[in-house]
Order: C-alpha cells, then sequence, then structure tokens
C-alpha cells in the first residue's frame, strides 16, 4: 500500500532537498550506498570480492538533460574501471549504466548522445577485461533501451541488459534476448509503472518473474536472476537444475546491503552471486526505491529526520 506514495516522493524536490540536506540520514543511506566517491565504491569492491562475491558497479544518476553531466557520466565510469583495473578487481567486476544518465534524456539527440557515450564506456570496460550492463529504466525508455542495445552489440556482443518483469512486454522481450551470448538481467521492476503496461499485484508480478526465468533458462544465453526473495531463489535453483544448467551458466544478483548472509551462503554453495554497488552524489532516487521496496524502512528512516542523530 506504501509503495506508490514513496515513489512519488521520490520525485518531490522539497523532499529530495530536505534528505540531501540532513546528515541524519546517512544512516539508512549508508545501508545501501557505500558512498559518494570512487574510492568509497572500489574499496566496497574489495571487501565484497573478499567474500568470494562478484560486483557490477552503477555510479548513480538519471534523466540527466545537461550534455556536460552525460560527460561527467562516461568520465566517472572510466575512473572506477581504470581504479578496479590497478587494484586487480576487474576480473571480479562489470559496470551497469543508466542511459539516461549519459544523454538518453536529451533534446533531439539523445538517443545518438546515449549511444555514443556507451559505446565509450564499453570500449573502457573491454581494455579493461569486463563488461558493461545497461540498466533498465521506466518504460518510456524501454524501446529506446532495447534500440540501444541492439546497436552496442554489433561491436560490443557482451553488452548484458535488464528486463522487468512486472511490464506485460517482458516474457516476449526475454524470447527475444534468450539467445547465446546474450547476457540478461531479470528483476521485478522497482518503478510505479500504471496498470496499462505493468502488472500491479505481487503475486501476478512472481508469476510474470517466474515465466519470464523459465524463458532465459531454457534459453542459450546468461541468465542474471536479480532477486531477493528466499522463494524465488528457491524457484530459480529449481528451474536451473530442471533445464540442465549448471553453476557458472548462470548467476544471482543482489543489491549491496540486502541480504548479505545469504549472497556469501549461496556464493558458498558453488553459485556466482553478483553485489549490485551504487555509489555517488545522487543517490536521493536510488534509496527511494529501496525503500518503496521495504517500507517498514520508514519508520527507522522518519525517527532519523526528527532526533537529527
Amino acid at each position: 500500500m506504501l509503495r506508490q506514495p514513496i515513489l512519488l516522493l521520490a520525485r518531490s524536490q522539497g523532499v529530495k532537498k530536505l534528505v540531501s540536506t540532513m546528515p541524519v540520514s546517512s544512516g539508512i543511506v549508508t545501508s545501501y550506498v557505500p558512498g559518494e566517491t570512487t574510492g568509497h565504491a572500489v574499496d566496497a569492491t574489495a571487501r565484497l570480492v573478499d567474500d568470494g562475491l562478484r560486483v557490477t558497479l552503477d555510479y548513480l544518476g538519471e534523466d540527466t538533460t545537461d550534455a556536460a553531466q552525460a560527460e561527467a557520466t562516461v568520465a566517472a565510469y572510466k575512473e572506477v574501471l581504470a581504479d578496479l583495473t590497478a587494484r586487480g578487481l576487474a576480473p571480479h567486476s562489470e559496470v551497469s549504466v543508466k542511459l539516461s544518465a549519459i544523454g538518453q534524456s536529451l533534446p533531439d539527440s539523445g538517443h545518438k548522445v546515449a549511444l555514443e557515450n556507451a559505446r565509450e564506456i564499453c570500449r573502457a570496460a573491454r581494455n579493461a577485461g569486463t563488461t558493461v550492463t545497461l540498466d533498465m529504466e521506466d518504460h518510456t525508455t524501454t524501446d529506446s533501451t532495447l534500440t540501444i542495445l541492439r546497436e552496442l552489440r554489433k561491436d560490443f556482443p557482451e553488452t548484458g541488459a535488464v528486463l522487468q518483469a512486472m511490464l506485460h512486454r517482458t516474457e516476449a522481450d526475454c524470447r527475444a534476448l534468450a539467445y547465446e551470448g546474450s547476457r540478461v538481467r531479470l528483476c521485478k521492476g522497482a518503478y510505479m509503472e500504471p496498470e496499462e503496461v505493468a502488472f500491479q499485484d505481487k503475486l501476478d508480478i512472481d508469476k510474470a518473474y517466474v515465466r519470464c526465468l523459465k524463458v532465459l533458462l531454457a534459453g542459450q544465453g546468461y541468465p542474471m536472476i536479480a532477486t531477493h526473495d528466499p522463494r524465488m531463489v528457491q524457484i530459480a535453483s529449481s528451474l536451473a537444475s530442471r533445464f540442465g544448467r549448471r553453476p557458472g551458466t548462470y548467476e544471482f544478483q543482489m543489491l549491496y546491503g540486502i541480504r548479505p548472509e545469504e549472497q556469501k551462503r549461496l556464493a558458498a554453495a558453488g553459485e556466482t552471486v553478483r553485489v549490485y554497488i551504487p555509489y555517488g552524489t545522487e543517490w536521493y532516487g536510488y534509496l527511494m526505491r529501496r525503500l518503496a521496496e521495504k517500507p517498514r524502512n520508514l519508520a527507522f528512516f522518519a525517527r532519523s529526520l526528527v532526533s537529527k542523530k
């Protein structure tokens, strides 16, 4: 019941200003975001790699309407890739990129700018010996993102895709992308979407997620199973076995700070587990989506704001 109101709050500039300028919120922020700098992100990566986990790094930011800011985001990705390489972490890491952060939202030239910027990041990732995954955003960007993905894969076939199970279209998109060499992250979806394009009920979203899982695990690609739901982890493991999938032909993905012991348990059991690490100063929208997924955190968050501790 609270999910949509929280996502609406995420768009409030007043709430954003309040939260972003009050250090009181840092306790819950650092539960989900290890820091604002490249150094924070790389240090967090090293700790997770030491625990037998893999990592994907997201330099936070979205809906950029300034070309200079898009270029700064590209530079941030190149910097983190260079630092990962210098510390020997690149083989265990990759980067996740939101196209709206690198120019997709620019008027008139958005598609071209985002594609060229994405190519630059993909080139830097390949030189570092790793890969890029294109994050998926709200449904209005899905066609554009998949078009840019297809163009990128001509030169960088290792580029990963993300699909959101809550969208009605996603099962068909899974079928289209379940080919050999295709890396696809399947998540439930974290955006507030209208009922015309997306399932609204949790049970319907779960059923859609399982249908999409079956398509991806039965296909020839490399599924990246993004879920913290214990039941979905069990179902995914059972389906992987049913379709003859060996560990290493798929992976589980979870967010930084969520179920860390389960991440380590799965890795210890021989599964490939990748942790999604967001970092940077633009953490507000990301934080609000995490609160929407776990509304009981709101009580702690509210107490932090009131107590100013």
